[in-house]
């Protein structure tokens, strides 16, 4: 800079603002989230909008896990016979290589197509993506706000934010899963 220049600081934003906006942040998304037919379509919109690189897709990284039978409230829900078989999948859902939520999903199997499980047993492709021609819908159980998510402008990338349990229905209602998501800190950050 030459003599006589004039250094114009930007201001920082204060405490207060950036606790409003991080809370709106959280608010829009789970607004989102409660009312989207998917939370794979939901996630994807928001990675774009929030920065992710053209072409970024949402990843579902397999967690190697135990099985995880569904509870008898769980099997009720999914309408299930006795002898119904439901497959457990635990999965991180990842955007530019941030984990934005872990998901436990009980899904069966006869209510998808053959290449529809394929997908399931041999990639990465996240179940809202793979099931998406079925046109399903969400029927939220709950949703709770975690510790973190109470105030979300402090909140690391991995702290737990929020929870959502729902139901993915098929179009004509019966029930495709139940899954039971944690979102992380990282869903909150730009670029």
């Amino acid at each position: 800079m030459g003599r006589g220049s004039v250094l114009m600081a930007t201001p920082l934003p204060d405490r207060a603002s950036i606790v409003d906006e991080a809370a709106g942040r959280l608010r829009d998304l789970c607004d989102r989230l409660v009312a989207g037919p998917s939370a794979t379509a939901v996630l994807e919109a928001w990675c774009r909008e929030h920065g992710a690189s053209p072409g970024t897709h949402l990843v579902a990284d397999i967690v190697p896990c135990p099985d995880r039978p569904p509870s008898s409230a769980q099997r009720e829900r999914l309408e299930l016979p006795r002898d119904g078989l439901v497959r457990y999948r635990r999965v991180r859902l990842t955007c530019a290589g941030r984990v934005l939520s872990e998901a436990e999903n009980w899904y069966v199997p006869s209510r998808l197509t053959a290449a529809m499980n394929h997908l399931l047993d041999t990639s990465e492709v996240p179940f809202g993506r793979v099931v998406h021609d079925l046109a399903p819908a969400r029927r939220n159980l709950g949703l709770r706000l975690l510790p973190a998510g109470r105030d979300p402008a402090t909140a690391g990338p991995d702290a737990p934010l929020f929870a959502i349990e729902a139901l993915l229905l098929r179009h004509d209602g019966l029930p495709l899963c139940e899954v039971a998501e944690i979102y992380t800190g990282a869903v909150l950050a730009q670029g």
